[in-house]
């Protein structure tokens, strides 16, 4: 059979396995923004299930069916049966930095959700519009960016962020959750086949369930639901109205570099593609990806959406393109009906979850696997910013839970005994990026190209000058960005001095070598 003729299946018994862990993946993020627009936002439900939730649908099926027919069309031009598509869904630090930081702040405002949701509406929108703008450029940004750089900080986000986080919550409920778990580990782990060769993660997820019913964790009351079909309406109307309104402006300063984030992480997961075996051209990719966001808020989401981390662990799953084509066709139908507590009501969230800690310690490997074994101490470096990230978190869900906060606190306290929470929250800041750079000195370091060093420090110098990394502001409400010139001079200083540093010993290189 040629490759022109090779016509791969539409699902193969292995996307199920895909499915179970990326549906999972994806409803945390729906519950979220229902929890969220609730309680904190105060939205009325008939603009979450009515308007935020159908918008939601929209761009997960159009971005589902795309990278679906994207792995499709490689697995036809290369011959090959093992493609995977692109994960994708709603993006989480967006989630969380539009309704803490902008959302939450006009609601405290003006008392008005509904202005708050149409403001939504425009940082998803222009979101959207910076990632299409980004993919023009983004292909020549891989280039010149060490694979170490780039994958080091998605293992960050992966040991911390996915495997930590759903540890605890496996360890949390070990009756119910450590047997999926050990199933999930039992069949890609060791490979062993399951009975009637069934797919490990529908069986982690059948004997999750089973258990969970049985020990009495679920209940059955949470199963009952007022479910009506809300089919997507246009919001151009709503959108137009905020963004023609100078109140957005207020925003912008986490509009604009949410937006680079997204672009950031989306190469990020592509180059993880690649080096899993599957290459994607970038701008298409991306151009998706925008395009998914800029769908969500015309139709009513204000939650952009993302190629997800995870692309390595979904391959060793053995998922191709179904999972994501059947993953999208889910998850839109519990958004345009309402259905998304129910699913819950009948499937507790710990039976599924060993599949998603799987991913995260696959991520973490590929790091170190796909990179040459000299760059492994420049990964190394680059996990740790995305620790301080995660640790900062920590933190301030403990101070919450306790009644009182950072700002409460004082930084003071923390420093007196011994905790530089200074320094730990400068490293939060932006740390993907801080994450990329320190890795890509390392890996220049290790090469002995200080120029290059050179040129990532003035980067670094650069980025915080405008406070991209490493600026922040203590507030009351939390940690916030502080973006504007001069916005990090200590760090601003500090990345030219080292950039002086590397610069004067690839000076005394060359002389060497002129000699």
């Amino acid at each position: 059979m040629t490759q022109a003729s090779f016509n791969p299946p539409w699902f193969v018994r292995k996307d199920l396995d895909g499915f179970f862990g990326l549906m999972i993946d994806n409803l945390i993020q729906l519950i979220l923004i229902v929890t969220l627009c609730r309680e904190l936002i105060r939205l009325p439900d008939n603009y979450i299930f009515g308007k935020i939730l159908p918008g939601a649908a929209m761009s997960i099926l159009v971005g589902n069916f795309f990278y679906a027919w994207q792995a499709r069309r490689l697995a036809r031009e290369t011959g090959r049966e093992d493609v995977t598509a692109l994960p994708y869904g709603i993006n989480t630090v967006s989630l969380f930095a539009y309704v803490f930081f902008i959302m939450l702040p006009i609601v405290q405002e003006t008392q008005d959700p509904v202005w708050a949701w149409k403001v939504g509406l425009v940082a998803c929108f222009l979101n959207g519009v910076i990632e299409i703008a980004c993919a023009f450029i983004a292909e020549a940004v891989r280039r010149v960016t060490p694979r170490a750089a780039l994958l080091s900080a998605l293992a960050g986000i992966a040991i911390t962020f996915i495997s930590m986080d759903f540890t605890f919550k496996i360890f949390a409920q070990p009756l119910v959750a450590l047997v999926p778990m050990a199933v999930i580990f039992v069949a890609y782990f060791s490979h062993q086949r399951l009975p009637l060769g069934l797919p490990g993660g529908m069986v982690a997820i059948a004997i999750g369930t089973a258990l969970g019913w049985q020990l009495g964790t679920m209940d059955g009351k949470a199963i009952v639901t007022h479910a009506s079909l809300s089919l997507p309406a246009f919001t151009g109307g709503s959108l137009w109205e905020a963004l023609t309104h100078p109140a957005f402006l207020n925003y912008f300063s986490v509009i604009l570099p949410m937006g680079i984030f997204n672009v950031v992480g989306s190469l990020q997961n592509i180059e993880s593609a690649e080096a899993a075996g599957d290459t994607f051209p970038t701008f298409p990719s991306l151009m998706a990806n925008g395009i998914g966001s800029v769908v969500a808020a015309l139709f009513g989401s204000v939650f952009p959406t993302t190629i997800y981390i995870g692309h390595p662990g979904w391959k060793r799953l053995g998922a191709r393109s179904g999972y994501s084509a059947l993953n999208g066709v889910f998850i839109s139908v519990l958004c345009l009906t309402g259905t998304i507590q129910s699913v819950l009501g009948i499937i507790p969230l710990e039976a599924g979850i060993g599949i998603l800690l799987y991913i995260g310690i696959i991520i973490v490997a590929q790091s170190f696997q796909e990179t040459p074994r000299e760059h492994a101490p420049a990964v190394a470096l680059g996990i740790v910013p995305a620790l301080a990230g995660w640790a900062l978190l920590m933190i301030e869900t403990a101070l919450r839970a306790a009644g009182t906060s950072l700002f409460q606190v004082g930084m003071a306290r923390f420093t007196r005994e011994g905790l530089a929470v200074h320094g730990m929250i400068s490293l939060e800041r932006g740390f993907i990026f801080t994450s990329m750079i320190l890795s890509a000195i390392g890996v220049a370091l290790i090469e002995r190209k200080f120029a290059r060093a050179a040129a990532w420090a003035l980067a670094a110098a650069l980025l915080s000058a405008f406070g991209v990394i490493h600026a922040y502001d203590l507030t009351p409400g939390g940690v916030g960005s502080r973006f504007g010139f001069m916005a990090a001079p200590d760090f601003l200083l500090g990345y030219l001095l080292l950039a002086a540093l590397f610069a004067g010993f690839a000076l005394a290189r060359g002389n060497r070598r002129g000699d």
